[in-house]
């Protein structure tokens, strides 16, 4: 498995188990994803919005508010989180294909 795919799993795992999550658990998996997601999105040229809709900046403020959480908002972002990786992920595979 690559590296983006293990992320992708501990994702989907840390989702799947939200209340054993500390607060500063969340935020570090939230900022990777973020941090991931750039860089993903610089490697397929796709641009980020940076307007109120980009996704990273819903992570971001997920990741600044980890501690007011609750475990369906965790579950929800980290599951959303992984989503676009392994979305950004197929595209990249896609790439790399041609």
């Amino acid at each position: 498995m690559s590296l983006t795919t293990d992320f992708i799993s501990e994702l989907i795992r840390a989702a799947n188990a939200p209340e054993k999550l500390s607060p500063y658990e969340v935020s570090r998996l939230l900022d990777r994803s973020i941090d991931t997601i750039r860089d993903m999105r610089e490697q397929t040229g796709i641009a980020g919005s940076h307007g109120a809709k980009d996704v990273l900046i819903d992570l971001r403020v997920a990741s600044e508010r980890a501690r007011d959480l609750s475990a369906a908002d965790i579950r929800n972002t980290l599951v959303e989180a992984a989503d676009i990786i392994r979305t950004l992920k197929i595209v990249l595979d896609g790439k790399d294909e041609l």
